[in-house]
């Protein structure tokens, strides 16, 4: 059994940190109603078209959702959210611009009044108040102002992460404290207001090189793939010119890597390398000598002395190469979801969901529930007609 059936989201979202939140939620059977801009929708689906003419972050973030679209601008329209609201919906989940949705009458506090039991989650870039509340937030922006770029890349170059870290944080806290909202609900009766904000979301994430930076100390510095603090952990290139990653943890861990991996036990000895952080002193040192080790060998045979030491490693997997992993495979991590373009793969979300599989329902296209939504509140199909043409849906 899906453990958020019966639930119903109503969602005013756009981007990724609102619609990773409710399709998580969609994915444990709750009812999520994206509500879209007429012929526009959420501009996360004119991001690329890399997936059949979709754009990869829509299709990720935004299956099992139902479509409306309307123009909260038009009064009308105004009537039919809130009618959905009222009538429908345990949560509200919005990343409108800072202000916005209190202007439409979406506030915690305005709708609490009408419905106690309401649950309003407001996520933004820097929270619903204090100096920078009103600055734009994107997530490389996120990333810049929490910390993260300062401490990732390479002594020369600071860099991103690849993927939307600022955006994930946000909506798995969204997503969590939505679910605690919904607990205390079931044991008290009353909603609540959540205030999810992605710099103090990815401020949390930064918590270990910010007290390695405590009072006043020196920051952890930009290694690459490297540890900042622990070597070696990091990529080694075998002979063959390919990497493998590896990664040491300890000191029965380092006396194994000399003997069975490098060969050279007696490294394991010499005082210059005998803790970590003396080895993370030497790492250009020793970094001569394990890629010297290394150079008679190719990469699949580096990796098999890792396996047979017990010693982490990895590949540096391309997107293609995870695509086919044969581990995600093996555990049957793969199925498909429907979007308009066709059928695609889908990752089924972590967990073992052993008492029902969670929902993967197709990708919908823009306002392809609206008519279903609106028949319901009584809405004729002239009447409908009537409203597309005055750009309300």
């Amino acid at each position: 059994m899906q453990p958020l059936k019966g639930i119903t989201v109503v969602t005013l979202e756009h981007a990724i940190a609102a619609p990773f939140a409710t399709r998580q939620l969609a994915d444990m059977g709750a009812r999520v109603i994206k509500v879209e801009r007429p012929g526009v929708g959420d501009f996360a689906r004119g991001y690329d078209e890399r997936v059949h003419g979709l754009a990869s972050h829509f299709v990720w973030t935004n299956r099992s959702k139902e479509s409306l679209t309307l123009d909260v601008k038009h009064d009308e329209a105004q009537k039919i959210l809130m009618r959905l609201i009222l009538e429908e919906a345990d949560v509200l989940v919005q990343n409108l611009a800072p202000g916005a949705a209190s202007r439409l009458g979406l506030s915690y506090e305005a709708l609490s009044k009408l419905k106690p039991g309401i649950i309003v989650c407001d996520i933004s870039g820097y929270g619903n108040d204090g100096p920078y509340r009103d600055k734009k937030a994107y997530d490389l922006l996120i990333q810049s102002e929490a910390g993260f770029v300062s401490v990732t890349g390479t002594p020369d170059t600071p860099s991103k992460a690849g993927p939307s870290i600022a955006d994930i944080a946000a909506g798995m806290y969204a997503y969590t404290n939505i679910l605690a909202a919904l607990m205390h609900r079931q044991q008290s009766g009353q909603g609540q207001r959540i205030d999810v904000s992605m710099l103090e979301s990815l401020a949390e994430w930064m918590s270990y090189p910010l007290y390695y930076a405590f009072d006043g100390a020196a920051p952890p510095p930009r290694t690459g793939a490297s540890h900042a603090t622990i070597y070696p952990y990091g990529p080694f290139a075998a002979g063959d010119g390919k990497t493998v990653m590896l990664g040491l943890q300890n000191e029965r861990e380092w006396k194994v890597f000399c003997e069975k991996v490098l060969l050279q036990p007696g490294l394991a000895i010499e005082e210059r390398f005998s803790t970590n952080a003396r080895r993370s002193a030497q790492r250009e040192v020793l970094a001569s000598l394990i890629l010297q080790a290394f150079s008679g060998l190719t990469a699949t045979e580096v990796a098999q002395r890792l396996e047979t030491a017990g010693i982490a490693n990895a590949r540096v997997n391309t997107m293609a190469e995870v695509w086919a992993h044969p581990q995600l495979k093996a555990r049957g991590r793969w199925t498909e979801v429907g979007t308009p373009a066709g059928n695609i793969p889908a990752l089924i979300p972590p967990g073992s969901w052993q008492h029902g599989a969670p929902r993967m329902d197709a990708v919908p296209a823009l306002g392809q529930h609206t008519e279903a939504i609106l028949g319901k509140f009584g809405y004729s199909s002239e009447r409908i007609a009537e409203l597309r043409k005055d750009g309300v849906v």
